[in-house]
């Protein structure tokens, strides 16, 4: 396993990390603890969740009821901002919301720290300034080691570090958003904006939901155990004909290389400016062996620019 700094902090990550969305929701108990420990006997140290994840607190409290003394062999990292309630009385990133979010994310995961706290969307009707410091108040009590934000447009995170600094608070030390192969949008401003204040990417989706694993056929139906046979408007998100070109042509190209579609896009993602770990969800011990061993492959300068041809354009 290859380990890399989380943007600019000194918080070591595997360049590897599990997406927890579905334990406690796609996975049983019994799985769920099965990929949990797998994950952590081949390298992954990151896991990620959120407290919205499986109903609302579910993901949370699997991985709080399976870990146990494997906790500290992990960096654990969850959200807060999203709605855990229906009356709109639990969302937000004030420092009322915050101050209660955290304590009930730690209840559920049965730790007293929380190693990347993330604000999961970017909250317009509180300042930047008050999020940041009760954030900073959490780090400056041990309950928080490190925060970062979560589909935060460039000019918020521009916003948010400045702010930091003439504030003197714990800044953001990562950003996660969606990116793929497919998805290649927070080139144009996020990724400049990650770069410059050295935020560590944790790329979101990056299999696009599953179209660029090559398991779909052009013109035939999703498999029935599958996402996209599940959740028809993810299907109807990705599976375009534009995707449908490049997937095609990008499957030739890996395989014209002797390697997988999944070893393509985990190790581009792996090549790029400020991805610190890739994250994906697994739902048995076989994905997470898959995983782990598909940013292996380095791709050349030449290999590179031909990806950019079939995915740009």
């Amino acid at each position: 396993m290859q380990f890399r700094n989380l943007g600019s902090s000194g918080l070591r990550v595997s360049a590897v990390g599990i997406g927890c969305n579905n334990f406690g929701q796609r996975t049983d108990p019994e799985t769920s603890r099965k990929v949990i420990h797998k994950a952590v006997d081949l390298g992954i140290t990151l896991f990620d969740t959120a407290d919205i994840y499986a109903g609302r607190g579910g993901s949370e409290t699997v991985l709080g009821d399976v870990l146990g003394d494997r906790r500290k062999d992990i960096v654990l990292a969850t959200k807060f901002s999203k709605p855990m309630s229906d009356d709109g009385s639990k969302q937000g990133a004030s420092r009322r919301y915050i101050m209660s979010a955290v304590e009930d994310s730690l209840r559920r995961l049965k730790t007293d720290y929380i190693d990347l706290y993330q604000q999961h969307d970017y909250d317009p009707l509180t300042p930047i300034e008050e999020t940041l410091r009760a954030l900073d108040d959490l780090v400056r009590q041990g309950k928080v080691r490190y925060i970062g934000n979560s589909n935060f447009p460039a000019w918020r995170i521009a916003e948010a570090e400045l702010t930091a600094r003439a504030a003197n608070t714990a800044r953001f030390v990562s950003c996660q958003d969606e990116y793929s192969l497919l998805v290649r949008d927070i080139e144009k401003d996020l990724l400049p904006a990650a770069q410059e204040y050295n935020l560590g990417l944790l790329p979101f989706f990056p299999l696009a939901s599953g179209l660029l694993t090559g398991k779909y056929q052009r013109g035939a139906a999703a498999p029935a155990d599958t996402r996209f046979a599940k959740a028809p408007a993810l299907r109807d998100r990705y599976v375009t004909p534009r995707n449908e070109d490049i997937v095609e042509q990008l499957v030739a190209f890996a395989k014209a290389r002797g390697h997988s579609m999944l070893e393509l896009a985990f190790s581009w993602l792996a090549s790029r400016p400020q991805v610190s770990s890739v994250i994906a969800g697994a739902t048995r011990v076989e994905q997470v062996e898959a995983n782990v061993k598909a940013i292996d492959w380095t791709l050349s300068a030449e290999e590179l620019a031909e990806i950019d041809r079939i995915t740009l354009g």
